[in-house]
């Protein structure tokens, strides 16, 4: 495993403890969090894909990543300082309430567009054509799948790659086509689909603890 920082690594250890079954994918929780602080670090965001119960949790994901999650965010001050410049009674409002945000967007949040796909071209190919207009190198997919082997996922999935992007899968203990396709892939040791959902979200919880800290804690 790399080396990760203690007030990074303390994430994972709580983890551990709370979910004593996670301690097998700890390492793939690692090196996924080095994947997304990597790109955050020069400037990339997260695309998240799945389907159903995956969707919601996709949607949870960007929740917590582009608002406050644990800490508080408070604008850089530089910026602060702009937007007061810019409008003394509207930035200061914006000064005070504005939060830093890591960018992400879920690929199941736009209907319009989806279902103007869906409709037109091939609708398997709805996150694809998404990872395709939003993507760019640097940038990283998280496919969600409980089976590993959702097809629309894994178009998007291998969409990404060929953008130059870096791809997550989060999935069950089966082996699946979705881990043959990942630079990552997270399988949490279930194999019932509500199980394994019961699973990903203490995952990804600590995915978007452990950027937090990284990125807006006090030792960052």
């Amino acid at each position: 495993m790399k080396e990760i920082k203690e007030n990074i690594a303390k994430d994972v250890v709580i983890l551990c403890e709370r979910y004593p079954a996670l301690e097998s994918v700890k390492e793939e929780i690692v090196e996924a969090y080095f994947l997304l602080a990597e790109s955050y670090k020069n400037g990339g965001k997260l695309l998240v894909a799945g389907n159903g119960g995956s969707a919601a949790d996709a949607e949870h994901i960007v929740g917590e990543l582009m608002k406050g999650f644990k800490l508080p965010r408070k604008p850089q001050a530089e910026f602060a300082e702009k937007l007061v410049r810019e409008n003394a009674e509207l930035g200061t409002v914006l000064a005070k309430s504005l939060q830093g945000a890591l960018p992400a967007i879920a690929l199941d949040g736009h209907p319009a567009l989806s279902t103007a796909y869906m409709n037109d071209c091939e609708p398997l190919l709805c996150f694809a054509q998404q990872v395709n207009g939003y993507g760019k190198t640097g940038d990283v997919f998280l496919g969600i799948s409980t089976s590993g082997n959702s097809k629309n996922v894994l178009y998007a999935a291998t969409t990404a790659h060929a953008k130059g992007m870096k791809v997550i899968g989060l999935t069950g203990a089966k082996n699946s086509k979705l881990e043959q396709m990942s630079d990552v892939c997270i399988k949490v040791p279930q194999t019932e689909t509500y199980m394994i959902q019961e699973l990903h979200l203490p995952v990804y919880h600590c995915l978007c603890l452990m950027l937090e800290e990284r990125f807006f804690g006090e030792n960052n």
